[in-house]
């Protein structure tokens, strides 16, 4: 596994940063890791105030991003470089980006269901 960063986020809770391609780290009991994904090559990824794209836009990542998930909800169906999928990615406090634009490694949800 190739982690290129981990950040302590709080009590028994730290951050993983994990390449495309390489195996996921397992998160024990004791701790909660949220994993930086990368956004697709050469796009400048919309950040939303919601799961979709009804919702405003509240920023724009650079190319070349990395996002936090910390969790992950359904909304707008959106098709992106990595597919087609109405998953969103809770990326920061009330912002939310389009799954189908971040490369997890793997279809479906990575993280918890936000709440």
């Amino acid at each position: 596994m190739s982690v290129d960063r981990v950040e302590e986020v709080g009590p028994a809770e730290r951050v993983e940063e994990v390449e495309p391609g390489t195996q996921e780290a397992v998160t024990t009991a004791e701790s909660t890791a949220v994993r930086y994904y990368p956004v697709a090559p050469g796009v400048r990824l919309n950040v939303r105030s919601g799961p979709g794209t009804q919702y405003n836009i509240v920023r724009v990542l650079a190319e070349g991003a990395r996002v936090p998930i910390y969790c992950q909800t359904p909304g707008t169906t959106v098709t992106g470089p990595y597919g087609t999928s109405n998953i969103w990615d809770n990326v920061s406090n009330g912002e939310y980006a389009a799954d189908a634009y971040v490369y997890t490694g793997r279809d479906g949800y990575v993280a918890s269901r936000c709440l």
